[in-house]
């Protein structure tokens, strides 16, 4: 995502809104979801970089906890996700990473609120996913959520590390939630990159549901 200057936050919040608004959404399994947050269970949901657009606008207003990058990117994406509701800890798997996974889980605990984490962020590679997830609900015993989105029409900015999609207006977003799970809560450090191996086959089995939802895989 291209840098842009801090005060053209505003305007990007604007147009995040009004290109979301036009978007037909689906979710797909949510139910286990729901009763997950009605019974106040703690909840983590795994995303791709590239599918994050849909979401920002989808849970907006719920309060969730966005682990966004300390880059200069990530200080814009923080701003637009403030400004839809979320809170936020800063950091990432590369920079000042372990400070924002205890900054996510003390919001957790505090505030009773789920977080969301681009696993494969902030700078990939794509689709693979890193293991401060894993520790993150390990230690906070929390529910890990894979989730992908499927959209029937998006432009996909191939220069970008993550090959970024932007779903087109009016078009329809599927979003698939995967079956909630947990990991052990006292992980080994040896088997947490087992346990990053074991989410990244569910979401790339989730995106294989594609093929009986009508839209074409990539």
């Amino acid at each position: 995502m291209q840098y842009f200057p801090a005060r053209f936050v505003p305007l990007l919040s604007f147009l995040a809104r009004a290109w979301s608004v036009t978007l037909n959404y689906q979710r797909i399994n949510y139910s286990g979801v729901q009763e997950l947050r009605n019974s106040r269970q703690p909840v983590v949901f795994a995303i791709f970089h590239n599918e994050l657009f849909p979401l920002c606008y989808l849970h907006r207003n719920e309060g969730v906890i966005a682990v966004v990058s300390a880059s200069r990117d990530g200080e814009i994406l923080a701003g637009v996700l403030k400004d839809l509701g979320y809170s936020l800890a800063r950091g990432s798997s590369s920079r000042q990473g372990f400070k924002a996974m205890l900054a996510a889980m003390r919001q957790m605990e505090e505030k009773g609120k789920d977080a969301v984490l681009t696993v494969d962020g902030p700078r990939g590679p794509r689709h693979v996913v890193k293991p401060g997830i894993v520790y993150l609900a390990s230690r906070i015993k929390a529910f890990i959520v894979p989730v992908r989105v499927h959209m029937s029409t998006r432009f996909v900015f191939e220069r970008s590390w993550d090959k970024f999609k932007l779903p087109w207006i009016w078009s329809t977003c599927r979003v698939v939630y995967g079956e909630p799970y947990k990991i052990p809560s006292r992980i080994k450090f040896s088997e947490i990159d087992s346990q990053a191996e074991i989410l990244e086959q569910k979401l790339n089995l989730l995106s294989e549901t594609q093929l009986n939802l009508g839209f074409r895989t990539q």
